[in-house]
């Protein structure tokens, strides 16, 4: 039986109670070092996982569009022997991003690089007047791998022909766009060059240049396949591409005009 002394009144033992006389015996200065240690391991808490969230951004964002120059330099120890095509369009055009124009007689004209964001207006293109269109001219340096993948598909789609006419270029990503037409039509002086895909690490941390080497290894290796699987399509010999897997990517392989007919990646050689 509970004497007058230590008898507290009803409903004053509880859980809630407890707790307020616990903390009523701790002095302010513990309040305060104990609100500071938490307020400092959640900005911490939060600190960590904003880092995580930017590095991951970091490694999307190091793998950039993959990188082609617009006329590397002829190698005469590479897998072709003979002079470089000669190239009559201006370098300043090549370079600039892809002029889409229709001209006379059903051809849509590409010509400059394959910025990213151009198969986009391809696409744009093709939906306003793809009615006239009949055959897709081509002088380009190459540029984004995967906007010349989309605007191949398209053209594959819709039937077109595909031309690159004497003295203009096809190279790097752009025999991609050349051998997804239906009829394809080039001279012994058009220029039609290969090389490797490539990605850039722009890290100089150790362990994030790995990973983002295996990223940037694994996204090529699909689209390779993809490229590979493109040719099939259109009827052109896949070992095309091993002169591109085998031409470093500051060089250039030319295909010769018997080389063009043969791999099937001409289907109408002319002599003008």
């Amino acid at each position: 039986m509970k004497s007058a002394a230590n008898a507290r009144p009803a409903g004053e033992d509880g859980p809630f109670h407890r707790l307020v006389r616990f903390a009523a015996g701790i002095e302010d200065g513990a309040i305060i070092r104990m609100a500071f240690f938490a307020l400092l391991f959640g900005a911490l808490t939060m600190l960590f996982v904003d880092y995580r969230m930017m590095s991951d951004n970091e490694i999307a964002a190091a793998i950039p569009t993959p990188a082609h120059p617009i006329l590397p330099p002829f190698d005469p120890e590479g897998p072709v022997q003979g002079p470089m095509p000669d190239i009559t369009t201006s370098p300043d055009l090549l370079e600039a991003p892809l002029d889409i124009a229709l001209v006379s007689g059903g051809t849509l004209s590409l010509r400059g690089t394959f910025d990213p964001g151009s198969a986009k207006r391809f696409a744009e293109e093709i939906a306003a007047r793809g009615e006239y269109v009949r055959t897709i001219e081509l002088d380009s340096p190459g540029g984004s791998v995967l906007d010349a993948l989309d605007i191949g598909a398209l053209i594959h789609e819709k039937g077109y022909a595909t031309e690159v006419a004497a003295g203009a270029l096809c190279a790097s990503s752009c025999p991609v766009v050349f051998a997804s037409g239906k009829e394809r039509i080039a001279t012994p002086h058009s220029a039609i060059g290969v090389h490797q895909i490539y990605a850039s690490v722009l890290t100089n941390d150790p362990a994030r240049a790995s990973r983002v080497a295996g990223t940037a290894m694994a996204e090529a290796q699909t689209t390779t396949a993809r490229i590979t699987r493109r040719l099939v399509e259109a009827g052109v010999d896949p070992a095309m591409w091993l002169h591109a897997l085998e031409t470093p990517p500051t060089q250039l392989y030319y295909f010769s005009p018997e080389e063009m007919t043969t791999l099937r990646l001409v289907t109408d050689m002319r002599q003008n």
